[in-house]
């Protein structure tokens, strides 16, 4: 396969600025950009698939649905009408990378890291598990708190054509759509810097599309399994977010180090056990069994705001500006403003409430 034009010109780029950082650096972006090719490199396009008469229907039929969320996302939602998600790569692995998160052992914090292209991001992306693991072992022996969590797709921003993966590719239809909404959102508008700004336009965008996605497709059975796992995410979330508070109080208060650190393993065990309480009320449900398979921390909690602290401002934009066009529009200009005001903006959108919750969001540079 001839490797694409963008992929040679980012690489060469990308090593060029690592051998100024150093030989840490350099490493970890040439496994990232091997990783992107790697990537590129599987995807056929969805009709190749199709016409492949030793592929199974389950899955041509998951590929085709995917083919008419694509065309509704352009149609309907306005979103990016280009080569992403028109074809399809199996990985053979559950995700297609590892992001490490970490933050102080007393703070909700989030460190972040800054690359060439994304900006200042928290989080570090890897494709091979094993070396994720390495990166968050280091973290850890320099006293911070670590979670390593597979990730089951992502956005270039348009700089390449994203593939659909088979890391999310059975995901019941509704969730398939959420995603595939979310991604594509990040090439409608991005704010250089700023995580919380991105990911929660994304999110805005996916629960707008899939209200009109479930509108005009969904049936019954469709409806009602979307809905409950909306539930149980609304559920998670809520339970997340009064721990992280409790948290965030034990951390600002005026007791000693050890005091908190004595406080923060009751939290983290208080949480654990209202989970089991939520997971019996889901009918024993364990699709979120996996957030605990390390132990809790505070890089669990750390970037929770960054997915949904504005995520209200965003909905507020929507339905001031009317249609999808204009809130683009508005959203872009946005992000082209100081962070600063722009955070100041989305929270009085939101309300007063996210104008308090707006404290104690700041990143620790890395």
């Amino acid at each position: 396969m001839k490797m694409n034009w963008r992929i040679a010109l980012i690489g060469a780029s990308a090593a060029a600025l690592s051998l100024v950082a150093g030989c840490a650096q350099l490493g970890y972006y040439v496994q990232a950009m091997q990783g992107q090719y790697s990537l590129m490199a599987e995807a056929k396009p969805i009709d190749d698939w199709l016409a492949d008469p030793h592929v199974g229907d389950k899955l041509k039929q998951k590929l085709s649905t995917v083919k008419e969320i694509r065309k509704f996302a352009a149609r309907e939602l306005g979103l990016p009408d280009n080569d992403s998600y028109t074809s399809y790569a199996d990985l053979k692995r559950p995700y297609v990378l590892w992001n490490v998160v970490a933050a102080p052992s007393l703070s909700l914090k989030p460190i972040q890291w800054c690359f060439p292209i994304a900006g200042c991001v928290e989080y570090r992306g890897y494709y091979n598990k094993a070396d994720a693991q390495v990166f968050a072992d280091q973290l850890r022996r320099d006293g911070y708190d670590v979670q390593v969590a597979g990730v089951p797709a992502y956005s270039t921003l348009g700089w390449f054509n994203d593939p659909v993966l088979s890391t999310f590719i059975q995901y019941p239809d509704g969730e398939l759509a959420r995603l595939v909404f979310h991604e594509l959102a990040h090439q409608v508008a991005y704010a250089k810097n700023d995580s919380q700004f991105n990911e929660s336009f994304a999110v805005a965008v996916e629960e707008a599309g899939v209200a009109r996605w479930m509108e005009k497709y969904g049936d019954n059975k469709m409806r009602q399994a979307y809905t409950a796992y909306e539930g149980r995410k609304q559920d998670f979330l809520a339970l997340l977010l009064k721990y992280r508070k409790q948290l965030a109080a034990n951390y600002a208060g005026g007791t000693s180090d050890a005091e908190k650190v004595n406080n923060k393993a009751a939290i983290f065990q208080a949480l654990k056990d209202e989970y089991q309480v939520l997971k019996a009320g889901w009918g024993g449900y364990s699709g979120y069994d996996r957030w605990f398979a390390e132990p809790l921390s505070n890089a669990h909690l750390a970037a929770i705001a960054t997915y949904h602290d504005f995520v209200p401002g965003f909905r507020t934009m929507l339905t001031h500006e009317g249609n999808f066009a204009k809130f683009y529009r508005a959203v872009r200009e946005l992000a082209a403003q100081d962070k600063v005001y722009r955070h100041k903006q989305l929270a009085q959108a939101a309300g007063p409430s996210a104008i308090a919750a707006q404290s104690g969001t700041e990143t620790v540079a890395r």
